[in-house]
């Protein structure tokens, strides 16, 4: 077998290098020291690059102007990005419009993917339900009422809700089915309430009060849904193996420099210890990220679902992110809390990806359901 990437990634990975390359995570307002938002909207400029990179399409097919790649290509971009804390919808824009790719109407592809390619339409996902430990699809109802639908409910948590131009919300009907509404904002009946991240970005509470959305922009597909909740989490745990690499390196080289009784912190072996522990986190995230990657990208089969290689990637990523943030702190030591030291932002985002993720307990759960529902061997 052969576990490299194609000519086609590794190109995407250069080009997301370069991009990145000059992107500051100190940017804007320290989290730690702004009460609420750092700032109003993402970072446009980074956007409009993005798009002048065909980064924003990496999912979408060349005849709407996209790149025409994988699950495995975007994770690769995903990754670059958290390495410097990009302010950007890339994950969810990108997701929500590998589902209208895929299971769209002719009509909502024309209409939406070109505009997604070239920056000018951003998307978003309702992923987190009313508490964010409950599932999305329930939280809000769809009736089909004629040529619409008619949505009720509640989503909390919705990363760039305020700076979407449309919000992809999981519904379901009274025949127990899950659909994608593509909510505009505004929109009649739509309100969004401000609420604010661990790493200080802007959420919002949408509220849905018989929003009537027309039956050309709900996507009924089987199986849309759980497509995008296994790409989101997939791409999450992009983020926080590239935010964890980012992090191990800003470690290594703040050690090798720092001296302590006339040697650098690098050479003593309780810190060469934790850092070594760290970089097999770090392995272990990438390898689970790529399983998981590839049987979201490819659909095939396994001894399991695809849930369940996402359920393992996602055990990793959340206590890996952790502890890799965790170490860096400690090897850091008084230096590490410094809001004049960017170390501290890459801790608030880990914290929000983690949050993002849910406790490992929880996907080792429901690995277990899996494993109890599918005999192995």
């Amino acid at each position: 077998m052969d576990f490299t990437f194609t000519e086609e990634q590794q190109a995407v990975v250069e080009a997301a290098r370069a991009l990145f390359a000059d992107v500051e995570p100190d940017g804007v307002p320290s989290p730690a020291l702004t009460p609420g938002a750092v700032a109003e909207d993402f970072d446009r400029a980074l956007w409009s690059r993005l798009a002048g990179a065909d980064l924003l399409g990496v999912l979408i097919d060349p005849e709407h102007g996209g790149v025409g790649l994988d699950v495995i290509a975007l994770c690769l971009v995903l990754r670059e990005s958290a390495k410097v804390l990009a302010r950007v919808p890339l994950l969810e824009s990108s997701a929500a419009a590998s589902a209208v790719r895929a299971h769209g109407g002719a009509e909502l592809k024309r209409r939406v993917l070109p505009a997604v390619v070239s920056g000018d339409l951003v998307l978003t996902v309702a992923a987190n339900g009313r508490t964010g430990h409950d599932p999305a699809d329930l939280a809000v109802t769809a009736q089909r009422d004629g040529d619409s639908w008619v949505l009720d409910g509640l989503q909390t948590g919705v990363p760039w809700a305020q700076n979407a131009d449309l919000v992809v919300v999981p519904a379901h009907t009274p025949d127990g089915r899950t659909v994608l509404a593509l909510v505009p904002r505004p929109h009649e009946g739509l309100t969004v309430a401000e609420q604010t991240s661990t790493s200080g970005e802007r959420l919002g509470e949408l509220r849905l009060t018989a929003v009537r959305i027309a039956a050309s922009d709900v996507i009924e597909a089987d199986g849309a849904w759980e497509r995008l909740r296994d790409l989101l989490a997939t791409g999450t745990c992009a983020l926080s193996l590239g935010l964890g690499e980012g992090v191990l390196r800003m470690t290594s080289e703040y050690v090798s420099k720092r001296e302590q009784f006339g040697h650098p912190v690098a050479t003593f072996q309780a810190a060469a210890v934790q850092a070594a522990d760290r970089y097999i986190d770090l392995r272990s995230m990438e390898v689970t990220l790529w399983q998981a990657a590839w049987r979201v990208s490819t659909g095939a089969e396994g001894p399991l679902p695809t849930a369940g290689d996402v359920a393992v990637a996602k055990i990793w990523a959340s206590e890996g992110v952790r502890r890799v943030v965790q170490t860096a702190q400690h090897l850091h030591g008084g230096f590490g809390a410094d809001t004049d030291y960017s170390l501290h932002r890459y801790h608030a985002w880990a914290k929000q990806l983690e949050l993002s993720l849910g406790p490992a307990a929880a996907h080792e759960e429901a690995l277990g359901d899996l494993l109890a529902a599918h005999a192995l061997g």
